[in-house]
């Protein structure tokens, strides 16, 4: 029997942002499922919509024997710190020196791609290095990645083959591990190491540009799965995460097949076009206004994406930025109990909220000022008079499109309303990609004229069908919508900031 070991290593990596990602933070279970060991990592995750479960729905499928080692995600953030790396990969070495013993035929691991760590800027390349001086050249070690992967040529020199998603919001997790797992058959069968081909793109692409439910990713990566159909590679392209700071940042297209080089080098023509990568964002102040204006005629709610505060790229989701914005001009006024934020991250508002219960009026400082790439500091707390709404322990199941399936951990949770404003406030750090996180403090979108979302893109799947117009507003935060605003130190000279 084909006996696979499968581990994981998940962590978006923004250097500029405020919080380091901690041993502990890898133990919440906030945005991810925390730390796992050990058959836990079958029990938990098989069935769910993150690649490690579509590998191991796969692998059951094919009858193959798995050796589950560790999984481990957190919050995107900045660095992983040295002590939490050394902890994580130490385990998965160890594991995997014992699975040697008994017969290894080959490696999965679910990483993110992304990862920067204090002791290495490339810690899935580092990850994967040590791996193979365990196991020799001859042992398949295959990777799947998130789209935002940071992909270096160590990661491709080191594994026999990556492959990533396809879609952003990543609603084709599973999916993607179901392609690693065709790539590890492929490789078990062919006895050797595809031909792999890559290219790198010379500037970065703002995350508000990359959604492959707009052009031009859409058509892009329509015509990537053309091109696997027609010359049987397997194709990725990482459009990148545009907040790490170290020397390989950046997109990267890539294949693995007997005509990657071929598939690789056309598509790349066509993609590599800076014209196409140019986003639009409005002020917190326009967006306002203009959902505003559009909520009078329409029926279905308008969402603002609160882009520059995204939990999911490296913000704490705590600044007020857009809270200010929608008080200043009324929109609570305008619509009462029809406008909500979510979701803002503030333990001790949430923990007093759910102290003093449904019905309480509480006198708080909501939110925070947190240092931003300009220097400078984000707007002011809010401080004001709040009342209850609703309560909540912030646990849920992922209904919608993306993760679905996964359990959710926020901690202490409230629904507080600040005139005709609701605000969901939570314990825990997550982006508002779900309409169910809202739902847990009895906020219901289908019934609201404007949300405002702590979110870039993942937002847009359960969202978009539902609502009437999406903005994106650049209120102040830490993590830039423009590559451009950052302050680089380590980016390759070769590497424009702005397409």
């Amino acid at each position: 029997m084909t006996r696979i070991l499968v581990a994981g290593y998940q962590h978006e990596t923004n250097t500029f942002a405020p919080s380091l990602a901690d041993w502990t933070a890898f133990n919440r279970g906030e945005a991810f499922p925390a730390f796992m060991r050990g058959q836990a990592l079958i029990d938990q995750l098989t069935g769910i919509n993150i690649p490690v479960g579509g590998f191991l729905d796969a692998a059951r499928r094919w009858q193959w024997d798995i050796v589950p080692s560790a999984w481990a995600g957190a919050t995107p953030s900045s660095y992983v710190t040295q002590d939490a790396f050394e902890r994580i990969s130490q385990a998965i070495l160890e594991d995997i020196q014992n699975a040697l013993a008994k017969g290894l035929d080959g490696i999965y691991l679910d990483l993110h791609g992304a990862a920067v760590a204090e002791n290495a800027d490339d810690s899935e390349g580092e990850l994967i290095s040590c791996i193979r001086r365990i196991v020799g050249p001859h042992l398949p070690i295959i990777a799947s990645l998130d789209l935002h992967a940071n992909v270096t040529r160590r990661m491709l020199a080191q594994s026999d083959a990556l492959v990533s998603y396809r879609t952003y919001p990543h609603v084709d997790m599973a999916d993607t591990g179901e392609l690693a797992a065709q790539l590890m058959q492929r490789r078990l069968k062919l006895g050797r190491k595809e031909p792999v081909h890559a290219r790198r793109f010379p500037f970065l692409i703002s995350l508000n540009a990359q959604s492959t439910w707009m052009e031009p990713a859409q058509s892009l990566y329509q015509q990537l799965t053309a091109l696997d159909q027609e010359l049987g590679t397997m194709l990725s392209f990482c459009m990148g995460f545009p907040a790490s700071d170290f020397d390989e940042c950046g997109p990267v297209v890539w294949g693995h097949g007997s005509q990657a080089e071929k598939a690789v080098e056309t598509f790349f023509a066509v993609a590599s076009v800076p014209n196409l990568w140019r986003p639009n964002w409005l002020s917190a102040r326009e967006a306002v206004t203009q959902a505003m204006a559009t909520a009078r005629t329409v029926a279905a709610p308008v969402v603002i994406a609160d882009t520059q505060d995204n939990p999911g790229a490296g913000g704490d989701s705590n600044t007020t930025g857009m809270l200010h914005a929608l008080l200043q001009q009324g929109a609570g006024r305008a619509y009462p109990g029809q406008v909500a934020l979510g979701m803002l991250f503030d333990p001790a508002a949430a923990k007093a909220a759910c102290e003093a219960g449904v019905g309480a009026q509480l006198e708080l400082a909501l939110g925070c000022a947190v240092p931003i790439f300009t220097g400078a500091l984000s707007d002011p707390p809010l401080q004001a008079r709040f009342t209850v709404r609703a309560i909540s322990d912030g646990q849920c199941v992922l209904k919608g499109p993306m993760m679905t399936g996964v359990t959710v951990k926020l901690g202490p949770s409230a629904c507080l309303e600040l005139d005709g404003i609701l605000i969901a406030v939570v314990s825990g750090k997550m982006q508002l990609l779900d309409r169910e996180l809202l739902r847990t403090v009895g906020i219901h979108t289908e019934k609201m004229k404007i949300v405002v979302a702590k979110s870039s893109n993942h937002f847009r799947a359960d969202f978009t069908p539902n609502a009437s117009l999406v903005l994106v507003a650049k209120a102040d935060g830490p993590m830039a919508a423009d590559p451009g605003d950052l302050p680089w130190k380590k980016l390759s000279p070769q590497t424009r900031t702005r397409p």
